[in-house]
């Protein structure tokens, strides 16, 4: 009886700790279709040619945040990690994910996501992704979202060129 109501306490301790963080953090309902997305050019720390559209949250923050990620066809992002876990579903089209120091296309160890696919790459894994079709991505975590490039000139903000 004594663990039953040690339980129950703790149940209700828990459950008002976290709905309390819950307001804290103020966070609003979001329901967007794919059609609503507002798509804008993706931060410079990704190569040209992509296009973001914010979720929820703020991926430059320590925050919770989603995002979806647009990528051309024939879109490569070279060897990088990042200082928290990324989380990617497939949206649309096709994804190839690899890992290692350089982006090696065609390896034996490349996996292809498709439409509905789930990658995982933990904090300061080096991984790099290309695509040969037009795809989309939901990206999410914990921010702040940022790029850690295996070669310093794989980054696109080490480039005179890199103006958007």
């Amino acid at each position: 009886m004594k663990m039953l109501a040690f339980v129950m306490t703790a149940a209700v301790l828990v459950g008002g700790a976290a709905a309390h963080v819950a307001l804290a953090q103020g966070h609003e309902h979001v329901i967007q279709a794919p059609e609503d997305a507002k798509w804008g050019p993706a931060p410079p720390f990704i190569p040209r040619g992509a296009q973001i559209a914010v979720l929820s949250g703020d991926p430059s923050k320590s925050v919770p945040y989603a995002v979806r990620l647009k990528f051309p066809a024939n879109y490569a992002i070279p060897a990088h990690s990042h200082p928290t876990d990324e989380n990617v579903v497939v949206t649309s089209g096709a994804v190839t994910f690899g890992m290692g120091n350089k982006l090696v296309k065609g390896a034996a160890a490349n996996k292809t996501v498709g439409v509905g696919g789930y990658f995982l790459a933990p904090t300061g894994m080096n991984h790099f992704a290309y695509t040969t079709s037009e795809s989309t991505i939901v990206l999410y975590g914990i921010g702040p979202v940022e790029f850690k490039y295996v070669d310093p000139n794989d980054d696109p903000r080490n480039t005179k060129t890199s103006s958007r």
